[in-house]
């Protein structure tokens, strides 16, 4: 790498930087110091506050892989600058995924194994034959490793980036041996979301959030069961997993302490604290290419962000799991410490964006004025005072007072305490402010405007009614679904079956929509128990059926004269519920990017399957033949968005009887 060539790391990342390679310099050092001295400090000051400053001051540019001190510049249009230590470690290998069992059981240092300490290491006292130097700079609690293919720092992904998910289930699902995890652990250091929490001296001249160390703390350690190479489980604490760790996911739930992707079973997961969404989600086990039918399944790259459905996050709470054929829930641990999605968010909070608001570009402006002004003031001041015969103590005095007359030295001070103290009213309320400068910016707000409703609204919703579409044209709207007529159609067997709802404790829970749409049908839910699924595969279908209450209470109301027939009605309405069910065979859940959701269903008895579709009404549209859609079909639904009301579209597919229960299971989403 050339020296003073521009480099880049997190290349076409919103965290883009430039990075530039330094080596200290002795006599720049010693002028430094000796500048420090004459200024009383004030100098040492300066250069702590302008990185630029401080590694020009006291060192020379080289190329990155001599560097010890490397220089950074964030991309973006605040150009902020940063200085980071090139430190250095011993290891068997510069790979943490690369297998080096054989190598790493041998002693690197003095005589000790498997040395986990990140500490720097003094090159000229290390023996070649004992290891590799591995160097690194921590940059926002992040991790930048040399890679001596790229010529360039990178920063460790784990099993995040660049794997497919063959090899997850192939080399990924063993496990590792203790001293694999260790070698790991020499590069990924601890699984712990750690906020240090600064010295007196740097809070006085630095801002740090120091609550939220109390605040992770309390959530960061747990034990864990492990699964090693040679098939044994053990106890161990979270802080000592790695990626490509094996952990099992306890059937009463837990707390996630890492991020991670389902090898085998199913898990019900509260992500409240990442998204702010309290309804419960159902994480599935990521497929397995190898043991697909007829390569239907392809296997693609995982991406914790895109393959969500699969990963359970850091931070999120467990609340069920469900496995099969007597399988253990188990998960291979992809990301860990601040490379998890817990650890980024905690790292927004530490290492907020700056921002260019009008407010402070005025008030820089104001402040600079008032030192022009001041510095007219001093100048006629002393000009005056010589030619007037004043003496030098004097003028020196009334000098300075001109200063502080026209910029009050308790200015920042005032300042500071009034934002103290609005952040102090603020927390009485049960606001919590993350960024105290942006309190000012606040007071000036007239509109605030939310991504959704249930924010500032109430939790609930109500079905205002259902228009059903027959021979290409709308039918008169309806005000209830429970109607024996409607109980074997397919507007019902989709508002029954199309949603990802769970049972937990007994108890019904999902997304508030999928919920009272469930609900309004009058059907009743049957998932497979506990017994059921530990002797069955995955594939076994949650059942959905009407319940005998929607007969019952639609005739409480019948005629004394119309009583003969109740028996007639109670024996037809046994008869349905006993002989019609439908089970979910697929369920293909609702993403944001696609507007919609889909399952595959079958009705007992039946020889062929059915899609169901649910999702905005003019993607739902767009899917479907012309001719089944209404010519009148935007002007209704201009009609009731009008009203304010959430409108969902439904639709419906027959498939063939050729596609198979297999078959189903490996098919990719449109």
């Amino acid at each position: 790498m050339a020296k003073g060539e521009k480099n880049f790391i997190n290349k076409e990342k919103e965290d883009e930087m430039e990075i530039y390679g330094y080596k200290q310099c002795l006599w720049k050092l010693v002028l430094v110091a000796i500048g420090v001295i004459c200024t009383g400090g004030f100098l040492l000051l300066l250069l702590y506050w302008m990185p630029e400053w401080s590694v020009k001051a006291t060192c020379t540019q080289t190329s990155l892989k001599e560097a010890e001190v490397v220089l950074l510049r964030t991309t973006d249009e605040f150009k902020t600058w940063f200085r980071a230590k090139v430190h250095k470690l011993l290891s068997p290998g510069t790979d943490p995924m690369e297998n080096l069992e054989p190598q790493i059981s041998k002693p690197v240092e003095n005589g000790r194994e498997n040395d986990t300490s990140r500490l720097p290491i003094d090159q000229g006292k290390i023996a070649e034959s004992e290891g590799m130097l591995v160097r690194y700079f921590v940059h926002h609690s992040i991790t930048y490793f040399w890679n001596s293919f790229l010529q360039n720092f990178k920063d460790l992904k784990g099993l995040a980036e660049g794997v497919s998910w063959s090899a997850i289930h192939g080399q990924h699902s063993k496990g590792l041996s203790k001293e694999l995890e260790e070698y790991r652990k020499l590069f990924f250091g601890m699984n712990e979301v750690k906020i240090k929490v600064p010295s007196v001296f740097k809070l006085l001249i630095k801002e740090q959030y120091v609550m939220l160390h109390d605040m992770v703390a309390a959530y960061s350690i747990i034990r864990v069961s492990v699964c090693r190479a040679n098939s044994e489980i053990e106890e161990t604490l979270s802080t000592d997993l790695v990626p490509g760790d094996i952990i099992v996911i306890p059937t009463n739930g837990t707390i996630m302490p890492c991020d991670s992707v389902l090898l085998n079973g199913t898990c019900i997961v509260n992500e409240s604290m990442l998204t702010g969404e309290s309804v419960p989600v159902t994480k599935i086990n990521l497929p397995n290419p190898n043991k697909n039918f007829k390569g239907l399944e392809e296997d693609e790259i995982y991406n914790p962000e895109q393959h969500k459905r699969y990963t359970l996050f850091c931070g999120s709470t467990v609340i069920q799991t469900r496995f099969y054929t007597g399988e253990l829930v188990k998960a291979v641990v992809v990301r860990t410490g601040f490379g998890t999605t817990k650890g980024q968010l905690v790292r927004s909070i530490l290492y907020p964006k700056p921002t260019d608001f009008k407010l402070y570009r005025d008030a820089y402006l104001f402040l600079l004025c008032l030192v022009g002004i001041a510095g007219i003031g001093f100048l006629y001041t002393v000009i005056n005072s010589i030619l007037n015969g004043v003496g030098i103590g004097t003028i020196i005095i009334e000098s300075l007072d001109i200063i502080t007359i026209t910029v009050p030295p308790a200015l920042p001070a005032a300042l500071t305490v009034g934002i103290v103290f609005a952040q102090r009213r603020l927390k009485k309320l049960g606001i919590s402010c993350i960024s105290p400068q942006r309190i000012n910016t606040c007071g000036q707000l007239n509109l605030i405007c939310f991504d959704k409703t249930g924010t500032l609204t109430e939790d609930g919703l109500d079905i205002w009614g259902i228009q059903r579409v027959q021979d290409n044209s709308f039918l008169p709207c309806e005000q209830s679904v429970c109607k024996e007529s409607l109980v074997k159609s397919h507007f019902i067997a989709c508002m029954a079956t199309c949603h990802t709802l769970t049972k937990i404790d007994g108890k019904l829970s999902g997304d508030p929509l999928d919920l009272k749409m469930f609900e309004e049908t009058g059907w009743v839910l049957e998932e497979a128990t506990e017994e059921e699924t530990a002797l069955h595969n995955p594939i076994t279908p949650t059942v959905v059926r009407p319940s005998k209450q929607l007969f019952l209470a639609k005739e409480a109301a019948i005629d004394r004269d119309m009583r003969p027939l109740l028996c007639e009605i109670l024996t037809r309405a046994i008869s349905v519920q006993s002989s019609y069910e439908i089970g979910i065979v697929r369920q293909f859940p609702f993403s944001s990017a696609l507007q919609r959701m889909s399952v595959i269903a079958r009705v007992l008895g039946e020889k062929h399957m059915d899609a169901y579709l649910k999702g905005a009404p003019e993607l739902v549209a767009n899917l479907c033949k012309a001719d089944t859609v209404p010519t009148s079909f935007s002007d209704v639904l201009k009609i009731y968005t009008k009203q304010g009301l959430r409108v969902i579209a439904l639709a419906h597919r027959k498939l063939g009887s050729k596609l198979t229960w297999h078959k189903v299971q490996n098919i990719n989403r449109g």
